[in-house]
C-alpha cells in the first residue's frame, strides 16, 4: 500500500497575511526589534565629529580613548549618509511548497515583513523582488508600510508550483536591476549551485538560507508516490535509509559549497528553520 504525501493550507491567505503583517510590525516598532535598536543600527552613518559629552546623550557612542586622554567624556558624532537602499529577493521556486511545522514560502514572507518593516521605519528605502524561474515581480522603492504590507500578501499569493529554481538567472537580473549599491537580502533554500560574487563586489549581500527540520532529517518514508514540485516529475518507490543517508550526504555537500561561496565573496550568512522564530537570528546577524 503506497502513501501520498501532500500539502495542506491551514488558514485562508489573507488571513495568513494579517497575521503575518501584525506580528512583524510589533516585533519591529515593539520592544524586540524596536527601542532605538534598528535591525540596521550603525549601517548608514558616517562619523563628523567628537564633543563632549552632555547629559542624555547615548552612552554607546562615547568614545573611550579621547576621554582617557582628555579626562572627560567625549562622544563620536555622526551625521546621516544617504539613505540605505534595502532589497528584498526571494527565490520562491517549487522546493519553497513545503513545509512539516510552516510551509518555507509562508516563512519567506514573515522574513520579508520583518526587513521591509525594519527599513521603513529605519527611513530607508524598501524594494522588492521575487525570481524562480524568471523575474516575476520587481517593485519600485518605497518608505510606505502598506508597499511591505503589499508584498507580504503578494508571497502568500504566489504559486510556486512547476518553476525551478534558476540561480544564474537570478543573480544575474539582479546585477542588472539594482543599480545602487544596496543592502541585498537573498531568501531562499539554496540548493543548487550558486555563485554571488558578482553582487558581492557591488552590494553588501546578506543570505538567509530557510529549511525545513525534515529536509535536513528526513527519516525512511516506505513506500510512496513524490511528484517534483518543481517539474512535475512522478516518483514512486521505496525510500529506505539507505537512500535517506545519500540525500543527506549530498545536502551535506551542497550546504559545504555555499559556506566556502559564502566565505570567499565576504557574504553573512545565517540558516533559518521553519519552526523558529526569526526575528532575533535576523537581528543577530546585522550587529
Amino acid at each position: 500500500m503506497s502513501k501520498d504525501l501532500s500539502i495542506t493550507h491551514s488558514l485562508p491567505t489573507n488571513t495568513k497575511a494579517k497575521r503575518i503583517i501584525l506580528k512583524t510590525k510589533k516585533q519591529v516598532f515593539g520592544d524586540m526589534l524596536g527601542n532605538n535598536s534598528s535591525l540596521f543600527h550603525g549601517e548608514g552613518f558616517e562619523f563628523a565629529e567628537l564633543r563632549e559629552y552632555i547629559y542624555g546623550d547615548d552612552v554607546r557612542k562615547i568614545d573611550w580613548k579621547t576621554t582617557a586622554k582628555l579626562g572627560k567624556p567625549y562622544v563620536k558624532v555622526y551625521h546621516e549618509e544617504r539613505e540605505l537602499n534595502v532589497v528584498v529577493s526571494t527565490m520562491l521556486n517549487g522546493s519553497t511548497y513545503f513545509g512539516t511545522s510552516k510551509q518555507k514560502s509562508e516563512y519567506m514572507a514573515e522574513i520579508m515583513a520583518l526587513i521591509g518593516f525594519a527599513a521603513v521605519s529605519n527611513g530607508d528605502k524598501f524594494t522588492y523582488i521575487n525570481f524562480a524561474d524568471k523575474l516575476y515581480r520587481h517593485s519600485k522603492p518605497s518608505k510606505k508600510l502598506f508597499a511591505v504590507s503589499n508584498e507580504t500578501e503578494y508571497i502568500l499569493n504566489f504559486d510556486p508550483v512547476g518553476k525551478n529554481g534558476e540561480y544564474k538567472e537570478w543573480v544575474d537580473t539582479l546585477h542588472k536591476r539594482i543599480k545602487k549599491k544596496s543592502l541585498l537580502f537573498l531568501i531562499s533554500d539554496f540548493v543548487g549551485d550558486i555563485n554571488l560574487g558578482l553582487l558581492s563586489k557591488k552590494h553588501d549581500v546578506v543570505a538567509l538560507i530557510v529549511r525545513d527540520r525534515f529536509e535536513e532529517n528526513p527519516s525512511s518514508l516506505g513506500y510512496v508516490r513524490l511528484v517534483d514540485i518543481e517539474n512535475g516529475a512522478a516518483y514512486e518507490g521505496d525510500i529506505n535509509s539507505a537512500t535517506m543517508d545519500s540525500y543527506k550526504e549530498a545536502l551535506m555537500e551542497n550546504d559545504k559549497k555555499l559556506y566556502k561561496e559564502f566565505k570567499k565573496n565576504g557574504i553573512r550568512s545565517i540558516k533559518l528553520y521553519t519552526d523558529e522564530e526569526p526575528a532575533m537570528k535576523l537581528r543577530q546577524i546585522m550587529r
